[in-house]
């Protein structure tokens, strides 16, 4: 299994190529945060339209494909949501994690960049999600991106020097 990190910056965005965006977001991430914030920015706001037309809502079980015309790098983004942020606990983090791997795999996705769920609203550190999704054997046999900021880059490096 390899796991890479890759910037929440645009420019660092353009500069590779992956199948899947996936966007795991809380019901109440308002505005939109992290990678979904950046996402949406370079669409134009097509996301916070999405939501504003209750088109996507961020509830719990939500899933939804949509293609990311040329301004992304990606050949789709998947969004995933993750209900309520308030009582998020480890146990709703890697049941949220298998199902984006579930869902991703079933769509036939070779690799995807994803931001861990609640690593944008700060509710999980960068260090435990790792953890946790290294832990659960959550992360499938294929080519998985980490999206994170640069202080979450800086705690999960030693996790990633030992998983190789």
């Amino acid at each position: 299994m390899a796991l890479s990190v890759l910037p929440l910056d645009l420019a660092r965005w353009d500069e590779v190529m992956r199948d899947c965006l996936v966007l795991p977001v809380f019901k109440d991430d308002r505005p939109l945060r992290g990678a979904a914030g950046l996402a949406d920015w370079r669409l134009c706001g097509k996301l916070s339209t999405l939501l504003k037309a209750n088109r996507m809502t961020g509830e719990a079980g939500e899933t939804m494909m949509m293609p990311p015309g040329r301004k992304l790098r990606f050949a789709r983004i998947m969004w995933f949501g993750l209900g309520e942020a308030k009582g998020y606990s480890d146990e709703r983090y890697r049941k949220d994690v298998a199902r984006i791997v579930e869902v991703v795999g079933k769509a036939g996705i070779p690799e995807f960049a994803m931001q861990a769920p609640g690593r944008s609203s700060g509710v999980i550190g960068a260090r435990r999600a790792i953890e946790r999704m290294l832990g659960a054997g959550a992360v499938a046999p294929r080519t998985n991106t980490i999206l994170e900021d640069p202080i979450g880059q800086k705690d999960i490096a030693e996790l990633l020097r030992q998983q190789r």
